[in-house]
């Protein structure tokens, strides 16, 4: 017969498992919930109210000028004819795309990639400097998730890499089998351009320009999540990675522009701003040490993030143009 001691301990004991079920199913539910809060806040398409006032992202003061002129790009863009182009994806989204035919054709195009939250119209200075500047045809896509095309979620840059590969079909198809092509992207742009590059592109791409990119959405979420709420990466990173890979094909892990760029044979101009609080400035410091190919680093003084070509104009257009007619004839 059990004694009166053993039968409460034994009692304890069910009470204490119990407690402890209860204490494991409510912190995988927080878990669960905040993963999908965290989907929905980076990865879903949906207003990012964080990047308004994100201080990190808002405009310096004696960058003023900058944004003025930037302004005045984007009046030129609506001022011009571009000519609409529309594909379907791979995986059977419709994409659309804005091409900008140069006065003269010079056999060069340059196909540029926007940065995350924003459209094809946010790389208007760009497009500007490649089509007046440099007589470029020009080739600037919404990428999926973002502006006219379709899609439900931010790729992050890594199905968006397939996408530039049609684009870069595209540009091949219409300006003819010699034709040159120069990747420029921004941000998650310039992300998008290194995952790229590390793909087996054809001959035509001569030169990648990357500003600002991250080294793997993996690494950029892992920040975003300490800066922003303190918390460390696991398990939500893990989690949230998870729900991705359900909703929208990718785990952030293998979402990598560093792996990318060790596979990449194109040449590639490397920008970063020095005071980039939103994309460390030390991810730039990564893809470049990794890249095996012929390459630049150009690091612009008191630039925050995406601020490079603001920040001194008439340098950021010099070094860009002296790193492409390396490889551009």
């Amino acid at each position: 017969m059990k004694s009166i001691n053993y039968i409460l301990r034994e009692r304890v004991s069910e009470t204490e498992m119990t407690y402890a079920i209860v204490a494991i199913i409510v912190l995988l539910f927080i878990i669960t919930v905040a993963s999908f809060y965290f989907y929905h806040m980076a990865v879903a398409r949906a207003a990012k109210h964080f990047m308004i006032d994100n201080p990190d992202l808002q405009a310096r003061e004696q960058l003023e000028e900058a944004r003025e002129a930037m302004n005045a790009d984007q009046d030129w863009w609506r001022q011009q004819s571009f000519e609409p182009w529309e594909m379907t994806s791979t995986d059977g989204l419709r994409l659309r795309a804005y091409y900008l035919a140069a006065p003269v054709d010079s056999g060069k195009t340059a196909i540029l990639a926007h940065g995350y939250t924003g459209n094809a119209m946010g790389m208007s200075s760009y497009a500007r400097m490649y089509y007046e500047r440099l007589g470029y045809h020009v080739l600037v896509p919404d990428a999926r998730g973002h502006g006219q095309s379709e899609g439900s979620y931010i790729g992050f840059g890594w199905p968006e890499r397939k996408d530039y590969l049609q684009w870069i079909q595209r540009a091949i198809e219409v300006h003819g089998q010699n034709t040159q092509i120069i990747l420029h992207g921004v941000s998650m742009g310039g992300a998008t351009v290194m995952m790229t590059s590390g793909e087996n592109l054809p001959a035509n791409v001569k030169a990648v320009v990357e500003d600002c990119g991250y080294t793997s959405v993996k690494d950029e979420l892992s920040f975003q999540l300490k800066r922003m709420y303190r918390l460390p990466r696991f398990p939500l990173l893990h989690t949230t990675s998870l729900l991705a890979k359900l909703r929208a094909g990718y785990f952030f892990g293998e979402a990598s522009a560093l792996r990318q760029v060790k596979k990449s044979q194109i040449p590639t101009l490397f920008i970063h701003g020095a005071d980039d609080s939103f994309v460390p400035t030390d991810m730039v410091h990564s893809v470049y040490e990794h890249s095996p190919v012929e390459k630049e680093l150009y690091i612009v003084p008191g630039a925050g993030h995406a601020e490079a070509y603001q920040a001194d104009p008439e340098k950021y257009e010099h070094v860009v143009t002296q790193f492409i007619e390396r490889f551009v004839k």
